[in-house]
């Protein structure tokens, strides 16, 4: 029986991969499949013409440098082992770097609507990747390095080049910003243009959208790729004010392929800038440029900013960064030991991953400490040493936020009486408020099942339980609750 890939290799590879993406498909969220495989144009045999039981080479087309490092590290294995069995002959995928003249049309495909866990992708019906979201453990605590970039002569990214996708911690906590800003990465000035990052302090923010300007110009040197903090162009629009030079205004930002700016929420009450903002903001989008801002709230919830610029903001796709969950903390705090060439017993990063929630620079102050502490007694790394060594830290925490707190910054939040709090009252308006309440005090204290739940009327843990599960569980899906737990937690943390 001859062998159905002898023959044309173009036709053959293209019915091979066809088959083998069916395959892939099945096996993969949809969200990912949809972002880095489907796009791709059909696959090709290198040589078609071997015997049955030599290796086939089946070569596919990436687009640029990042998509083929990711779907090498990524997929290529499993994608070989299913063409070997489709081929019933060893294969290997060989990734090229497409040409436009060779460039061939994608595969067809309705593209999702929502991100992983449920969230509604704003942009439209484009897919974001489902990819988890990952945060560099030292990246608030990297100073930012002026490097010179490689388009206009004298221009300044300001990108740091250490903060990239690859060396980053997986997580929760940040999984839909990271998809988000990998597909930006992945296709500038395509989907989610604008792309609003929100969260608190030392979550990772800032790291993300330099991780997009360095994937960017590791693809294109030449692009036009712009980092800066917003009090740095509060300073440029005062600057240029006073010296009635706004043509260079507009020239220094008008022109950018990529804008990364950090925390938008300083731009508040100041009429020129957002004016100024506004106007760069219109024409980048207008050539197809993408930007990509952060702040520390989301956009409806910025204050003294003109309505044109939060509507703006909202037009696009905005995500948020959590606080990193107990594993992804545990995972960053063993990572960052490694890099100090020092091995972190297990039990003592869950006991410090335990004890600080806030963020990831508090995170690394914490683990700094316990490693200097260990260091100058010349002791060994333990349980008792990271409590010796932390417990001025973990006396503040403990002062900072209790379950009485909670219950009465819920209870303002959505306008009941703290009393409800451990009433036996049931109507939705007060048992949902609780339910919030029980899954807060969950997070942000040290507090047992049992103990929260006596604090809240003598309620049996398995009630306190399933209030943890729902409000964890709806949080990943509803956009709404999320910005409002957001809020609850920012208040809570001062």
């Amino acid at each position: 029986m001859s062998d159905p890939l002898l023959g044309a290799g173009e036709a053959a590879g293209a019915d091979l991969w066809r088959r083998g993406c069916e395959r892939f498909a099945a096996e993969l969220p949809e969200q990912q499949f949809n972002t880095w495989i489907r796009p791709l144009p059909p696959a090709t045999l290198a040589d078609a013409a071997v015997a049955p039981d030599q290796l086939l080479v089946v070569q596919l087309r990436v687009p640029n440098h990042f998509k083929r490092d990711w779907i090498r590290r990524q997929y290529a294995p499993r994608l070989e082992e299913i063409l070997s069995e489709l081929a019933g002959r060893p294969a290997r995928l060989e990734l090229v770097l497409a040409t436009p003249s060779r460039d061939a049309a994608p595969l067809q495909a309705t593209m999702p609507t929502a991100l992983p866990g449920g969230m509604p992708a704003t942009a439209g019906p484009v897919p974001a990747g489902a990819l988890l979201g990952q945060l560099t453990p030292n990246a608030t605590a990297q100073p930012t390095v002026e490097i010179p970039s490689q388009g206009p002569a004298g221009n300044k990214n300001r990108i740091n080049p250490a903060l990239t996708f690859d060396s980053l911690v997986a997580g929760r906590a940040n999984q839909m910003a990271r998809t988000a800003a990998l597909h930006v990465a992945g296709a500038p000035g395509q989907m989610y243009n604008p792309l609003f990052i929100y969260g608190g302090v030392g979550l990772g923010k800032t790291h993300l959208i330099h991780a997009v300007g360095n994937a960017l110009l590791r693809d294109r040197p030449d692009a036009r790729v712009l980092y800066l903090h917003a009090e740095q162009f509060i300073s440029d629009v005062v600057k240029n004010y006073q010296r009635k030079t706004f043509d260079e205004l507009k020239a220094k930002y008008h022109s950018l392929d990529l804008l990364l700016i950090d925390d938008v929420q300083f731009f508040a009450g100041k009429d020129r800038t957002q004016e100024e903002f506004f106007n760069a903001f219109e024409a980048l989008l207008a050539k197809k440029a993408h930007i990509i801002m952060t702040s520390d709230t989301y956009p409806k919830g910025l204050v003294d900013i003109d309505e044109r610029l939060t509507s703006r903001f909202d037009a696009g796709l905005t995500v948020a960064i959590e606080p990193p969950e107990l594993e992804m903390r545990v995972a960053i705090l063993i990572k960052k030991a490694d890099a100090e060439a020092v091995s972190l017993p297990e039990d003592v990063a869950f006991f410090i991953a335990k004890n600080v929630r806030a963020n990831v620079r508090e995170l690394e102050g914490a683990l700094r400490k316990v490693l200097a502490y260990s260091r100058f007694s010349h002791k060994e790394i333990n349980i008792q040493l990271a409590r010796d060594a932390l417990k001025d830290l973990l006396s503040i925490q403990n002062r900072q936020i209790s379950v009485e707190n909670i219950q009465k910054t819920v209870a303002d939040f959505y306008k009941i009486k703290v009393a409800d709090m451990y009433s036996k009252k049931r109507p939705a308006s007060i048992a949902r408020p609780r339910q919030i309440a029980m899954y807060i005090a969950k997070e942000l204290t040290q507090k047992s099942l049992p103990e929260i739940g006596e604090l809240f009327g003598g309620r049996d843990h398995t009630t306190v339980l399933h209030a943890v599960r729902k409000i964890g569980g709806e949080r990943q899906k509803n956009t709404e609750l999320n910005q409002q737990l957001h809020v609850l937690e920012q208040t809570l943390k001062g």
